[in-house]
């Protein structure tokens, strides 16, 4: 059965796509910056607290982006796209969405279980309390290995995600892209029915 879709992203979702792919890059440089041994103790304790913080804002922000997405228009499979493309594209769009989720849940969990008990200063504004688990090494051992496994696995898929947004804007001319640039929509681009996908 056919249902509406759109053929472009509503402006909440490209600010929300954007802002949360900024955060996440300046994220994973910032964790590579503080991890370094020579680093000044307190620039250190600094930066991990700004890490911390910008941790908990991609959290929030993609939980909003999880919430708007079951309630917006669905945007229409890209021009000349087989099912099998439609259907990864999908896959890699919910496993991004899911580890901007994971990957900060991870972080908060770490410092909920380190025995160090260093407190979260969100933005230097609040303290984000701890959760609820018990505190041990290996505890944080654990979660620090979750946390770095997933946090690469992003970055893997967001680079696997730029380049196909790359190659279809490059070699397929098909506005995939645009889609997720313009914060506008045209008169041409009210909701359509969705059309099926070519198949393989």
């Amino acid at each position: 059965m056919s249902r509406q879709s759109a053929s472009a992203y509503d402006p909440l979702t490209i600010l929300l796509h954007w802002l949360i792919a900024a955060i996440i890059l300046g994220q994973i440089v910032l964790g590579f910056v503080m991890t370094r041994p020579s680093i000044d103790p307190a620039l250190q304790f600094s930066l991990f607290q700004w890490h911390k913080s910008f941790g908990m804002l991609v959290l929030v922000l993609a939980a909003l982006r999880l919430l708007h997405s079951l309630i917006r228009v669905r945007v229409a499979p890209a021009p000349g796209a087989s099912r099998l493309e439609y259907m990864a594209a999908r896959f890699v769009h919910a496993a991004l969405l899911a580890l901007a989720l994971v990957v900060p849940f991870a972080g908060w969990m770490i410092a909920s279980v380190s025995p160090l008990n260093i407190p979260t200063f969100a933005f230097n504004l609040v303290v984000v309390p701890d959760l609820p688990f018990a505190k041990s090494d290996f505890a944080e051992d654990v979660w620090t290995t979750v946390h770095t496994v997933l946090a690469y696995t992003m970055l893997a898929l967001v680079l696997l995600h730029s380049g196909a947004a790359l190659y279809h804007h490059y070699r397929r001319h098909d506005g995939v892209l645009q889609r997720m640039l313009r914060l506008r929509r045209s008169p041409a681009e009210t909701p359509v029915t969705e059309v099926p996908t070519k198949e393989l």
